[in-house]
């Protein structure tokens, strides 16, 4: 028995116990256009149901889902504070989207389908939604389910798509780089409403860090609190390369 096969010639019962513990292997980063491509040599390493990326919020992991529930409370937070920037938006535009017009017709933060992830619109239009309700928001009122004709400010082009619940204008809004009409709503220009969502890593370098609230945005907070976890048996089975088990994942 040695480190390298220990876990082979325990009893059945305690080796099979490994496959319920899970373990942290390292920090993702941003995924961008790689998305697809590296859950595809996640999925082939351990296996499709041997790892999960998790977020580090507040001194401990917590699901996906539970830190996707903080990302939208940053923009709750945000555009709640910001009466005439809700007021542009609702009067003047007709939806918003982020990479692609299709975005629009998400509605779920879980997009397998999609070449990138799109989370600010979908938070956008929750938020705003919401508002239409909102007695304490009179400028923000209920809209008709329909699809209407939207001119794109990013380009002039004309989408004919649903227009998003309480935003009555005619103008499609991108929400992206510094160089699209929405940049007021980038997660990266967006900051975070609680402090304690920040996590520091003095390793990590990428485009958030250099835009907005750099450092404390809700980008950066997304980007820097994901934690690839993998279960135990899985990891172990990668033997030596254990050393190294995201490698390739850049």
């Amino acid at each position: 028995m040695n480190y390298e096969n220990w876990w082979q010639k325990i009893e059945p019962a305690a080796s099979a116990a490994l496959t319920e513990l899970w373990v942290p292997v390292g920090l993702p980063g941003h995924a961008g256009t790689r998305k697809h491509t590296r859950r595809a040599l996640l999925d082939a390493r351990f296996g499709a149901d041997g790892w999960r990326t998790d977020h580090y919020v507040r001194g401990k992991l917590i699901p996906k889902a539970a830190a996707l529930a903080e990302y939208e409370e940053c923009y709750r937070v945000f555009l709640r504070s910001q009466p005439a920037l809700v007021d542009w938006l609702t009067t003047w535009c007709g939806n918003v989207y982020d990479d692609n017009p299709t975005n629009v017709h998400d509605h779920d933060y879980r997009q397998p389908h999609t070449r990138l992830n799109h989370f600010q619109d979908i938070s956008v239009r929750r938020v705003l939604a919401e508002l239409a309700d909102d007695p304490a928001w009179p400028a923000v009122t209920p809209t008709a389910s329909e699809e209407i004709d939207l001119i794109d400010l990013n380009d002039g082009s004309i989408h004919h798509m649903p227009r998003a619940y309480g935003l009555r204008g005619r103008y499609l809004l991108q929400i992206r780089a510094p160089e699209s009409p929405g940049f007021f709503l980038n997660p990266a220009a967006v900051p975070v409403y609680d402090p304690t969502l920040i996590t520091a890593h003095p390793q990590m370098e990428d485009w958030y860090l250099h835009e907005g609230c750099q450092h404390l945005s809700v980008e950066a907070f997304w980007q820097m609190s994901k934690v690839i976890v993998v279960r135990y048996d899985r990891f172990l089975a990668l033997g030596p390369e254990r050393n190294a088990p995201l490698a390739g994942l850049e």
